[in-house]
C-alpha cells in the first residue's frame, strides 16, 4: 500500500496508449482507427466552442452529481464509443463530468486514474463550464444519462432533451418510446457500458478505455468480492473480456489497492479542499455548524502549515460559526479509530459544542481530551469508535436546538453538493453481527452504510 503523504503510484500500471484495442477488420461509420480515448478527450473542447460557434448540435453524456469515478469513466467511454461509432452524426459527441472544475480534486481516485492513462484535467469539461440550460433553449442539446436515470429537481427543464439512459441503479422514470433505457442491477455502470464497446465493431476498444473500464468495476464490486455484495456474473464477465482483450492488464489485486488508497489520500489536497471532501452542515438561528471527515491523524492535521489561517478562511467564506472535525486516519490494517476536533473562533460557541459532545449518553462517545497547540481548537480521542458520524450529528442537532439555546434557535440541515460516500466515517461494520470480512469488503461494507443502503443492494 502507499505510504501515507505519497502520491501512490504503479511501476506495473499501463500508462498512456495509442494503441487501438486487439481486433482486426474494416472499420465502418465514423471509426477512426488510431484515435483513441486521449486525443478524443483533447478534441472535446476545441469540438464544444466550434459547435456553439456555428449553432449546431451538441450530444453530451453525463454521469451523476457526485461525479465519482463510475460516472466519470462512463461517460467519457459511452461519449467515445458514440463519436466512433454513429454514422454521420448530426451532433458533437461531448462527455460532460457533472461537478464544478473546482471540486474535481477532490475525486482522488478519479483524478489518478485518469492521469495515469495520460488524460489531463485541463482537457475535461465540468458542469459549470457548459451552459446546458442555454444549448437546450436554442434546440441544441440531446442529452445521454449514465450512472443515474433521473435528472434532479435543478436540472427539470432538461428532462426533455434525454434520448438515453444507461444505469445500474433500480429505475426511476417513465420509459418512453424516444429514449432508450438501459437499466441492470449490476456492480457497476462500467460494465453496462462495457457490453456496449465489446458488441461494436472491431477496434473501437481502445487500451486506455480498457484500462479505464476494466479499473472501475473492480473497484466498484470491490474486486470482485462475492462478500461485498455488489459483484454480478455481468461484472465478472466484462472484466474477463477485457483481460482476455488486453493480457497485460495489471493485476486485479493491484488495481484495488490502488485505487482504493488513493480514494482516501489527501496528502495533495489543500486544508480547504480537505474540510470539503465529506461535508455536511447544521444550521440553527443564524448559527451555521461545518462537520468534515478528515483522513490524516489529528497531529498531522493540526500541524499543517497556516492551519489556524485556513480554518478561519473556510469558515468565513461559507458563513460557518464553527467546525467539527471527525477525524478517521486511512490504514493498511483498518483498525478503526475516532478523533474529534473543535475548531471556532467564538469561544462560548466552542465551549457549547464540546459540552453537548462530553454529555452525550445516546450514544456516550467516551472522548478522552488531547494537547492541542491552538487555544480556539479542542481535541480528543473518541473512545467510542462505534459511534459514527451519523451517531455524533443528532447530538450537535440537539446542541443547536436544545434548552437554553446557547447554540442557536430551530436546526435545518443545509446539504452542500453531493460527494462520493467513499468515506470511513460512517457507520463501523463492527457494529453489526457480520461474519468475517477481509479488510476491502469492510471499506465496501462501510461505505455502504454511509450511503444508506441495505448490504446486498447495488450501488
Amino acid at each position: 500500500m502507499p505510504g501515507r503523504g505519497r502520491a501512490p503510484h504503479l511501476g506495473a500500471w499501463p500508462g498512456p496508449s495509442r494503441v487501438v484495442a486487439a481486433g482486426t477488420g474494416r472499420a465502418r461509420g465514423r471509426i477512426r482507427i488510431g484515435a483513441g480515448m486521449e486525443r478524443f478527450v483533447e478534441g472535446n473542447r476545441a469540438a464544444l466552442q466550434e459547435r456553439i460557434q456555428h449553432h449546431q448540435e451538441v450530444h453530451v453524456v453525463m454521469g451523476n452529481e457526485a461525479c465519482d469515478l463510475d460516472s466519470t469513466v462512463s461517460a467519457l467511454a459511452l461519449a467515445y464509443f458514440l463519436a466512433q461509432t454513429s454514422p454521420a452524426p448530426k451532433a458533437a459527441f461531448i462527455p460532460v463530468l457533472n461537478i464544478p472544475r473546482a471540486d474535481f480534486p477532490l475525486r482522488t481516485e478519479t483524478t489518478f486514474l485518469l492521469q495515469e492513462q495520460g488524460i489531463p484535467a485541463a482537457s475535461l469539461i465540468f458542469r459549470d463550464e457548459i451552459d446546458l440550460a442555454g444549448l437546450h433553449r436554442a434546440g441544441l442539446l440531446s442529452l445521454t444519462l449514465v450512472d443515474h436515470n433521473v435528472l434532479p429537481s435543478t436540472d427539470a427543464a432538461l428532462e426533455d432533451a434525454v434520448v438515453e439512459v444507461l444505469d445500474h441503479r433500480p429505475l426511476e422514470r417513465a420509459r418512453g418510446p424516444g429514449c432508450p433505457v438501459t437499466v441492470a442491477l449490476v456492480g457497476s455502470c462500467a460494465t453496462l457500458v462495457t457490453e456496449r464497446m465489446a458488441q461494436g465493431p472491431p477496434g473501437v476498444l481502445d487500451r486506455a478505455t480498457a484500462t479505464l473500464l476494466h479499473a472501475t468495476i473492480l473497484l466498484d464490486s470491490i474486486n470482485l468480492s462475492p462478500a461485498a455484495g455488489k459483484v454480478t456474473p455481468r461484472d465478472v464477465a466484462c472484466v474477463s473480456l477485457l483481460e482476455e482483450r488486453f493480457p497485460d492488464l495489471p493485476a486485479r489485486d493491484t488495481i484495488f489497492r490502488t485505487l482504493q488508497a488513493t480514494k482516501f489520500d489527501v496528502s495533495g489536497l489543500t486544508t480547504e479542499q480537505m474540510l470539503r471532501k465529506d461535508l455536511k452542515v447544521l444550521s440553527g438561528d443564524e448559527l451555521v455548524l461545518a462537520i468534515s471527515a478528515i483522513y490524516v491523524d489529528l497531529e498531522t492535521f493540526l500541524h499543517r502549515p497556516s492551519l489556524l489561517q485556513d480554518l478561519d478562511a473556510f469558515c468565513q467564506a461559507q458563513g460557518y460559526t464553527g467546525l467539527v472535525a471527525m477525524i478517521v486516519p486511512y490504514n493498511e490494517s483498518n483498525v478503526l479509530t475516532r478523533q474529534l476536533m473543535v475548531y471556532s473562533q467564538h469561544e462560548t460557541f466552542r465551549n457549547a459544542v464540546c459540552r453537548a459532545l462530553e454529555e452525550a449518553t445516546t450514544p456516550a462517545l467516551h472522548l478522552q481530551p488531547i494537547p492541542s497547540p491552538w487555544s480556539c481548537i479542542t481535541a480528543y480521542n473518541q473512545g467510542n469508535a462505534l459511534a459514527s458520524r451519523k451517531k455524533v450529528l443528532p447530538i450537535l442537532r440537539a446542541a443547536l436546538v436544545g434548552p437554553g439555546a446557547a447554540l442557536g434557535g430551530a436546526e435545518e440541515e443545509v446539504v452542500p453538493p453531493p460527494t462520493p460516500m467513499n468515506s470511513l466515517v460512517e457507520e463501523c461494520p463492527l457494529a453489526q453481527a457480520v461474519p468475517p470480512l477481509c479488510p476491502q469488503d469492510v471499506l465496501e461494507r462501510v461505505s455502504r452504510i454511509a450511503a444508506g443502503q441495505p448490504p446486498g443492494s447495488p450501488k
